[in-house]
């Protein structure tokens, strides 16, 4: 199992020129966009000239997302991944080289018609930037790895924005710093790309289908093969419906709100991209290193609670008050409150968003995972485009105010969510179990390799607690099918998390054979289907803290359907609420939170070995003397 954290992928080869290579590839996207604004805003005859050209420059560089997605999905599902980048870099080279001699000529037509090659550049770049990253990261390390593209991707935003603007504004020198600058950073980018390590074909026999529109609709067809990876792709497109709301309201709400200047602006963009990095890169530490899907509910609560607030924040100014600055805003400890709600927002905006891209990431189909990224880049843009048209309505013909607006979108994001978790209820029940897991117990898990990543597979741990399913499933990255004592079906909780599980009921043959036979065959169904089983052997809970003797259920299971048997252990639950340490579980009050626990998974048995005997022994070992 892989060690480390985070930041020790900032020292890999097979990470680091990658994140250089994205990370200034958004960053001189929005040096290029930001300055041509300004340039826009500053030289148009008229104010209505000025706003047209930007809104059509911002559709222009959006465009491209709806033309070439589809065709850059199927162009990294077929070719080498690095050289593919290595060439969409040196066009980044040839489209900026023209960019600066357009900024010296201070030709806007001609800027506004690169802002949409650069647009194309950047729709060719997606798919290969998210698809390469399940190649060279390990499974625990995509969360890490996702976490930090997010957090460079708003930083590079950020900067860029700031850094377009300072250079343009330059009086006299201004086109030839920003020509310069786009230039000197797509040539970064390229070089950076050269250390890009190999990433193989996915589908190095796929004939490309040229026509964008033919190919964009079967990119979402394939898109929707994965219900669960397709749910996903629209809560990320909702999180950039939500994020192009924000910003794109960010400056007015500022100025007519709060009563800041664009100094004041800065600020709070700035809060809101620390918040996104803060949240994308601790996804890693409370994930465990694991895709959970629990962090999305965790994410989407945040965001509408502090999108809420923001509303009730702060008192608008008065219209004839002057602009304040950032130094002057923060002497107000009223508008602290503000900065907490954009910070946090984007803190749990990343808890939301870096899990679902890892999920797709890890569960698309790998032959097809560059065209299900394209699928999601569509979605996207037409999101945005969606938000743009939305505020046009609410604020201009509804007559709402921003603050009001804002507050649509949090309400908006409450409804979003639930049906999403409707749809696919495993977003909430991985919620449930991380939230009652991670605020109980302190987790160190050991061995998780050991579960096969495909195919079948039965895994047998000792049973200390009424918590001791929802820890290994918590745990582990594939879902685990527990056989469990149906009365526990009926607790209204636990219910809903076992049945959204799959679950299976079992009983005594003494008490009910027909729920044991059923759960037999239900048993043997998920096994032939490659699903993972988890039983107790035990049968029961422990009464004194020691391992029992293992029935023969396992094995009858075994000698019906054939699967290696992956043993694991449960270190320090006992003398928990749970346990029965202390007479009947869960009805003394507890004597201990949040304490370490462990789970030690052991190397898979082949099946003609797995005994009863020879599986508890197994058992016993990993667990130690910790019970």
């Amino acid at each position: 199992m892989s060690t480390g954290n985070e930041f020790t992928l900032l020292k890999e080869r097979r990470f680091l020129p990658f994140f250089i290579t994205q990370f200034l590839g958004a960053f001189n996207d929005n040096v290029f966009k930001n300055a041509l604004i300004i340039l826009i805003a500053f030289q148009a005859a008229n104010p209505a000239q000025s706003n047209l050209l930007i809104n059509a420059s911002a559709g222009l560089f959006i465009l491209p997302f709806f033309l070439f997605s589809a065709t850059a999905g199927q162009l990294a599902d077929k070719y080498e991944k690095s050289h593919l980048m290595r060439w969409i870099k040196l066009l980044e080279i040839v489209i900026m080289l023209a960019a600066a001699a357009a900024f010296m000529l201070n030709s806007i037509p001609l800027l506004i018609s690169l802002l949409f090659l650069m647009g194309a550049q950047s729709t060719l770049f997606g798919p290969v930037k998210y698809s390469i990253l399940p190649q060279h990261l390990k499974p625990e390390e995509l969360v890490g790895g996702n976490g930090w593209v997010e957090m460079g991707t708003f930083l590079a935003i950020l900067i860029g924005t700031l850094l377009g603007g300072v250079l343009i504004a330059v009086q006299g020198n201004g086109p030839w710093l920003v020509g310069s600058a786009v230039v000197i950073l797509a040539i970064l980018g390229f070089l950076s790309s050269l250390f890009i390590p190999r990433a193989a074909p996915d589908a190095p026999d796929l004939r490309i289908n040229w026509n964008p529109f033919t190919e964009t609709w079967r990119t979402i067809k394939i898109t929707r093969r994965n219900r669960t990876v397709f749910l996903s792709v629209l809560g990320i497109s909702w999180f950039w419906f939500l994020g192009a709301t924000y910003l794109a309201q960010l400056p007015n709400y500022t100025k007519l709100t709060l009563g800041g200047d664009e100094h004041v602006v800065t600020l709070l963009l700035t809060t809101f991209a620390l918040g996104i990095g803060i949240g994308s890169l601790l996804c890693e530490r409370l994930s465990g290193r694991r895709v959970e899907l629990g962090l999305v509910p965790f994410g989407a609560i945040g965001l509408t609670v502090f999108g809420v607030d923001l509303f009730f924040a702060a008192a608008p100014v008065a219209p004839e008050a002057s602009l304040i600055g950032a130094v002057e805003f923060l002497r107000n400890f009223s508008h602290w409150r503000v900065l907490m709600d954009i910070l946090l927002m984007g803190m749990f905006g990343g808890f939301y968003i870096v899990p679902l891209f890892a999920l797709v990431q890890q569960r698309s189909e790998p032959s097809y995972r560059s065209r299900v990224i394209a699928g999601n880049n569509i979605l996207n843009a037409l999101f945005m485009v969606a938000s743009a048209l939305l505020a046009i309505l609410f604020l201009d013909s509804v007559g709402l105010t921003i603050p009001q607006f804002l507050l649509l979108a949090a309400i908006f994001n409450a409804l979003v969510a639930v049906y999403i978790f409707t749809l696919v209820p495993e977003f909430l029940m991985r919620f449930i179990v991380w939230i009652l897991v991670n605020t109980v117990y302190r987790l160190r898990v050991e061995g998780l390799e050991h579960i096969p990543d495909e195919g079948p597979a039965v895994v047998v741990c000792n049973h200390v607690s009424f918590m001791d399913a929802l820890v290994v499933i918590g745990c582990c990255r594939r879902p685990i099918r527990f056989v469990m004592d149906h009365q526990i079906f009926k607790i209204p909780v636990l219910s809903f998390v076992f049945r959204t599980a799959g679950a299976i009921p079992i009983a005594p043959a003494r008490e009910n054979r027909e729920i044991l036979e059923q759960a037999y065959d239900r048993v043997a169904a998920y096994l032939e289907e490659g699903e993972v089983v988890g039983i107790f052997p035990e049968g029961q809970l422990t009464k004194d803290g020691e391992i029992g003797s293992f029935k023969n259920g396992i094995e009858r299971i075994i000698q019906r359907t054939s699967a290696p048997v992956v043993p694991m252990a449960l270190r320090g639950l006992w003398g928990s609420f749970f346990s029965r340490r202390y007479g009947k579980a869960m009805k003394n009050f507890p004597r201990r939170f949040w304490s370490r626990i462990e789970l030690v998974v052991g190397e898979p048995v082949a099946p003609e070995q797995a005994t009863s005997a020879r599986l508890r022994e197994r058992v016993v070992a990993l667990r130690g003397d910790r019970p």
